[in-house]
């Protein structure tokens, strides 16, 4: 990637609230309106046939709160929390399984946090024990952990390659000791060098280290810092986050006072520095916040134009279900997305009752599906090709969203796109902005006065 210009004028126009789209319609949207009995007959639908599966597990404990952090946690230090928990999780699963049809494989399994190695190793041992008793795992099943260092042992590391992990994926944010501090994460660079030791000394296939922009107290300079120590450590991919800034959301965000957060201005530096200096050294950029070699299936699938987007991020198992467990968990079904309770006295109450412990959902409507699709093709392959939209969607694509592309003037005005009579490509500066391309194809977009979203620079 060549050497990014950007007028700062620009970050000030476009750095407004909007979805990250990790779905379409996004989360803010769902809403406890929809009936479990529709939840469930969508569960029945998507059952009809022996597709493919994903699994997702929420394993929500840490020990100690990031302020930055806007997962949804459990700060303890009680490691029988975890062992009840997976207790539950087990319910859970128990309560599904009669669903499914007995023909799905599972390619993609993952467990995300919290800190899924706040649980001991024998606990993770016990989850894995579950999930393999009652599904069926793919022989090149893609099997993703997210790790912390911080309180990582050797033999957390061998119980997950025991169940079958094969990814890792490691939280470092950023190693500068000032912004550690001012985050409230310590986690010395020699730590996270010893963790990426054993990741590959116990043969898992690729190694993602996560970084953050944005976060209290980060300069250009510190941040080139950062991401030269990572590099020397050679990671497959790196998934390199904005900060997101959602006080009402996150209350512990609060304590980050006036000025002590970098500018707008300064994160796209931030971000700018992290593009031009990752691919400089080979690694593609794939969109938004990841980075992968060449010769990565992600960077693959790009080329493929086969890339897809689910909750867990980019992904090129973006077509199977999403069946996710535990609290706050996510799944993804045909046309519904469901979500479970997101207070943990209420997920084990429900589970208790023999309950589905469902909170919220959406039901995605014809116009959703097709959006739904066509956002997805901006966010992962940086273009629209028309024909080959009106063919997957079953319309004529220039008049379904005539009005949408009428109103996309501006951003080819402002070099974000290039538009021509057969299609639409984003240029290496609009991927900077691609949230807010993908927002003038969203129909479900509040006014800008009514969003509840982080900004998008």
């Amino acid at each position: 990637m060549s050497k990014l210009n950007v007028d700062l004028a620009l970050v000030r126009k476009y750095n407004v609230p909007g979805p990250r789209y990790t779905s379409y319609p996004p989360a803010t949207c769902f809403t406890d309106k929809v009936p479990v009995e529709q939840v469930v007959e969508s569960i029945r639908q998507s059952n009809v046939t022996p597709r493919d599966l994903s699994l997702y597990f929420h394993l929500p404990f840490c020990e100690t709160l990031c302020w930055f952090c806007g997962c949804t946690t459990v700060i303890t230090t009680s490691q029988e929390k975890s062992a009840t928990y997976v207790g539950y999780l087990a319910k859970e699963v128990a309560l599904l399984k009669p669903f499914l049809n007995p023909g799905r494989q599972v390619v993609q399994l993952h467990f995300g946090g919290g800190s899924p190695t706040f649980s001991p190793p024998d606990h993770l041992r016990r989850l894995g024990e579950l999930i393999h008793r009652q599904f069926v795992l793919a022989p090149d099943i893609e099997a993703g952990v997210e790790i912390d260092p911080r309180r990582l042992t050797r033999d957390h590391l061998v119980a997950l390659r025991e169940i079958g992990f094969n990814r890792a994926s490691i939280g470092v944010q950023d190693n500068s000791p000032e912004v550690q501090k001012a985050v409230h994460r310590i986690q010395p660079l020699e730590m996270t060098t010893r963790v990426v030791e054993w990741i590959r000394e116990m043969g898992f296939t690729s190694l993602n280290v996560d970084l953050i922009f944005g976060l209290p107290c980060q300069t250009p300079v510190s941040f080139e810092k950062t991401l030269d120590e990572i590099l020397a450590l050679g990671p497959d991919r790196f998934a390199v986050f904005s900060y997101a800034h959602v006080p009402w959301m996150k209350p512990a965000q609060r304590i980050f006072k006036a000025g002590i957060l970098p500018s707008a201005e300064t994160k796209l530096e931030l971000l700018k520095l992290t593009i031009e200096k990752l691919t400089a050294v080979g690694y593609v950029y794939i969109g938004m916040d990841h980075f992968a070699r060449a010769t990565d299936e992600l960077a693959v699938a790009q080329r493929r134009r086969t890339l897809q987007r689910n909750f867990q991020g980019y992904s090129t198992r973006g077509g199977a279900d999403i069946y996710a467990f535990g609290m706050s968990s996510i799944s993804q079904a045909d046309g519904t997305y469901w979500q479970n309770l997101k207070d943990l006295p209420a997920y084990y109450a429900a589970l208790d009752q023999g309950r589905l412990p469902f909170a919220r959902g959406y039901l995605l409507s014809a116009d959703d599906l097709i959006r739904r699709q066509t956002i997805m093709q901006i966010m992962c392959n940086l273009g629209l090709d028309y024909a080959a939209m009106s063919q997957r969607l079953g319309v004529s694509f220039t008049e379904y969203f005539a009005a949408d592309l009428a109103s996309l003037d501006d951003l080819e005005a402002d070099g974000l796109l290039q538009r021509a009579a057969t299609g639409l490509a984003v240029t290496e500066l609009g991927r900077l902005f691609i949230r807010n391309i993908a927002m003038r194809f969203d129909a479900c977009l509040p006014d800008l006065t009514k969003r509840r979203h982080s900004m998008t620079i």
